[in-house]
């Protein structure tokens, strides 16, 4: 064995917290509001049933709501998620003395109880922190798998000795999340949402954080 001083670089930061104690405030705030986003998505399943005529319903959905950011029941959440995204920030190295942080999106979505709700891998732009906090989830459901984000390191990828192993070489990671998980990562880690099975109910508010320049900043 070859003994080399070895140092670690360029690594993305990845932070979890279990919030629990939010849950039922939350899921019942946002009740509503999720209903509202199935109901508006009626008038496409059934023009997609009458296409294809089958009944599919919303299979492979995802509701979405609208910027649910200033919900009564949710302020707790947004402090927690401004405050968590200066810390990451800062530990990442950041100097955020001329910017002030602002959430640019927030919304909640539940997947199809007809199964097979999901996201393709994806990043949000113009972004500086991306985040979930799961309302509903189990072991059965989906679930985000993260992304090596650099381009230069996956077209020269090699195969892996054990794919089942994190490592250095490690091209894709998977969290598996409980109902009060919060996770916050830098918006440039491409995610995705495995495919749901739509056994149990599967719920989460997802956010985005940028930092915005101060106009007397330099």
């Amino acid at each position: 064995m070859i003994e080399m001083k070895h140092e670690s670089f360029f690594s993305s930061p990845i932070y979890r917290i279990e919030k629990p104690e939010w849950l039922t405030k939350i899921n019942k705030a946002c009740e509503p509001v999720i209903k509202k986003a199935k109901k508006q998505n009626d008038l496409f399943f059934k023009q997609r049933d009458k296409t294809y005529g089958i009944k599919k319903g919303d299979f492979g959905w995802s509701h979405h709501t609208g910027m649910i950011v200033d919900l009564p029941g949710l302020e707790e959440l947004k402090d927690f998620t401004i405050k968590s995204s200066y810390q990451v920030l800062d530990e990442m190295g950041y100097s955020l003395k001329n910017y002030a942080l602002a959430i640019t999106e927030f919304w909640a979505q539940e997947f199809s109880k007809k199964g097979a709700g999901h996201h393709d891998a994806h990043c949000h732009y113009d972004n500086h922190l991306s985040g979930f906090y799961f309302l509903k989830c189990s072991e059965r459901t989906s679930y985000p798998i993260f992304h090596d984000p650099r381009p230069g390191k996956l077209m020269a990828q090699l195969p892996m000795k054990d794919p089942s192993d994190i490592n250095y070489g490690t091209s894709a990671i998977h969290v598996r999340p409980k109902p009060g998980t919060f996770i916050i990562f830098p918006a440039y880690l491409v995610h995705q949402f495995t495919v749901d099975l739509g056994v149990d109910p599967f719920r989460f508010i997802h956010f985005n954080i940028q930092a915005m320049r101060n106009n007397h900043g330099k």
